[in-house]
């Protein structure tokens, strides 16, 4: 029986007084609370892909907007209710993607404690569950390149997950973050024949997101020879405004026109790097790009690491309830982004 949850989104209607001398948004209040009619799982329920969209159980469009956590690992204590609660109802958010890291320091192909990482995804989707949110859980391959390096500890891990979550309306898997260092496309076609058998086996129609070479950007080689014999698959892009521009932005337009379902799992406004300057320009023009063609995207990433792409301030210690004050630049241009709508 698939997950029900009572949509909470509600449309507030209040008057923005400006008072010269005061900030609009007070560094010491909460983050102005106006939650959005945004899509939510008991109202679009379980989601799969027509032509290049993603969308709800009548077959309309729908986008996801939301943030990624950093390393699960790491900034373990993100994951909680009260911090998913009030990116819903206080930026609007209605996806949390949880990063997974494969590799790197307690990565879980590399000496973490896969039990508590587990742990943590479960957790993750109960609490977006539990908020009416849907929730990407997210293989995040980088330093390992391949992802055909742990295809093992990914089949156990998938197997684990669709049998886990084949019943709930809100989830989806992202089965390798960022192929790179030469990874061919060909390559990550043989990984994801195997994983998305894998999936296929327990959640027969849970949507699937592929990740594409170079760091998921050539996505004009997955649209050339995209994966078959499977429904409800997409394609990740990741940008990272400071360094991916027009070209990149050409090349996702042309894939989907040549009919390829893309997907943003990741995107920030610095430089690749996670770091670096801000270029508010050109990440105003990959959301408005994005918006025409209903892709879906989430930012990198809900953290206080000291870093450009982190959300909040590096002094920041709150893992909720977060106010003007305690986020970066980065975040509030990306809160200031999903909340304009409203």
């Amino acid at each position: 029986m698939r997950l029900r949850t009572v949509c909470k989104a509600l449309i507030i209607l209040s008057l923005a007084v400006w008072i010269p001398g005061y900030q609009s948004l007070a560094a010491s209040a909460p983050l102005s609370n106006m939650p959005a009619p945004v899509p939510c799982p008991s109202v679009t329920g379980p989601l799969h892909v027509e032509g290049t969209k993603l969308c709800g159980r009548d077959g309309s469009p729908v986008q996801l907007r939301g943030i990624s956590t950093h390393g699960l690992a790491w900034f373990p204590d993100y994951v909680n209710e009260e911090c998913f609660s009030h990116l819903k109802t206080q930026w609007d958010v209605n996806v949390i993607r949880l990063a997974l890291y494969t590799a790197e320091y307690n990565g879980y192909c590399t000496g973490g404690d896969q039990n508590q990482l587990k742990t943590l995804v479960h957790n993750g989707v109960q609490y977006a569950a539990s908020q009416d949110m849907y929730v990407i859980i997210d293989w995040h391959i980088l330093s390992d390149s391949n992802p055909n390096q742990h295809i093992a500890e990914a089949s156990a891990f998938f197997d684990e997950m669709s049998r886990t979550y084949a019943g709930y309306d809100n989830v989806l898997y992202e089965i390798c973050n960022e192929p790179n260092g030469g990874t061919s496309w060909d390559g990550i076609k043989v990984y994801a024949d195997t994983i998305i058998n894998v999936i296929r086996k327990n959640d027969k129609d849970g949507v699937i997101i592929v990740g594409t070479p170079n760091w998921s950007q050539y996505v004009d080689e997955a649209a050339r020879d995209p994966i078959t014999g499977f429904d409800n698959i997409m394609y990740s892009l990741h940008f990272y405004a400071a360094t991916h521009k027009e070209d990149l932005r050409n090349k996702m337009a042309a894939a989907i026109e040549a009919g390829l379902p893309i997907f943003v799992t990741e995107y920030g406004i610095c430089d690749a790097s996670g770091n670096g300057s801000i270029d508010t320009v050109q990440a105003r023009q990959w959301i408005d790009l994005m918006d025409q063609n209903q892709i879906s995207y989430v930012a990198w990433n809900l953290s206080n690491k000291n870093e450009t792409s982190a959300i909040l301030n590096s002094s920041c210690a709150k893992t909720s309830g977060f106010t003007e004050s305690d986020l970066s630049d980065s975040g509030r241009w990306i809160y200031q982004m999903l909340t304009e709508k409203n």
